[in-house]
């Protein structure tokens, strides 16, 4: 009986053994799948990265060009027989047209800006020239009204509000005195004084009779009654 025990228990631990044995081989094949699949992976992406790296050179150099290539990308067929529209001069030895046009474009904007610059300098000179000469023409102004007497500037400020509030009335010596309650031959002496003195006060007579008296205009133009006190008070 012990016998026939033995060969059965021999044969079991025979499979027992055989079924390790398996077992370790799955175990190592399985490991070695895994490593073959993580070598694989590592590849693809090392692959995708020298593509993508590759790619990105191509864009920045497409770019740096001024996109150059994609006129050469078009195909001939559909030009015809029309010559390819090329982006570069063969005059200027392959530069762009296109920064050609850019460089153009900039030197006519520093140039029109320039031209800007010259024109308000030359503004700014004129207008420099004219206030200059005004300020001439105003010291000129309070150095001759300074020298008129009080009176002699009343009888101006009347004859020069007159106008400004009659435009069309005729202002006379008559005028004045009553305005003034002074007499005509006075009136007619403090007139001829400030013309005397440089004053631009106008006389027209009219049929050698009346005298119509008028400020310059020229004079109103520069400066108002109100300027005209004020530079005398300076």
């Amino acid at each position: 009986m012990e016998d026939q025990q033995d060969p059965i228990k021999s044969a079991f631990e025979k499979v027992k053994d055989d079924m390790n044995f398996l077992n370790n081989e799955i175990l190592d094949i399985k490991v070695a799948i895994a490593e073959i699949r993580e070598a694989i992976m590592l590849l693809s992406k090392a692959s995708t990265d020298r593509q993508t790296i590759r790619h990105i050179n191509t864009t920045n150099h497409a770019y740096t060009t001024d996109n150059t290539t994609h006129s050469s990308t078009v195909p001939q067929e559909i030009e015809g027989l029309k010559s390819p529209n090329i982006s570069t001069s063969i005059g200027n030895e392959g530069v762009s047209t296109d920064r050609q046009t850019d460089i153009q474009t900039d030197r006519q904007t520093h140039d029109y800006i320039e031209n800007q610059q010259k024109s308000i300098e030359s503004n700014l000179h004129d207008a420099s020239i004219i206030l200059g000469s005004l300020d001439s023409i105003k010291k000129e102004i309070r150095l001759k009204f300074k020298h008129l007497t009080t009176q002699e500037m009343s009888v101006f400020s009347t004859i020069y509000q007159l106008e400004e509030q009659f435009p069309d009335d005729e202002i006379t010596y008559k005028h004045l005195s009553k305005q003034l309650k002074l007499s005509e031959s006075s009136i007619r002496d403090y007139v001829q004084r400030m013309i005397t003195k440089g004053i631009p006060i106008k006389k027209q007579k009219i049929n050698n009779k009346k005298v119509f008296l008028k400020i310059s205009p020229e004079l109103k133009k520069i400066a108002t009654l109100s300027t005209i006190m004020k530079l005398r008070e300076l």
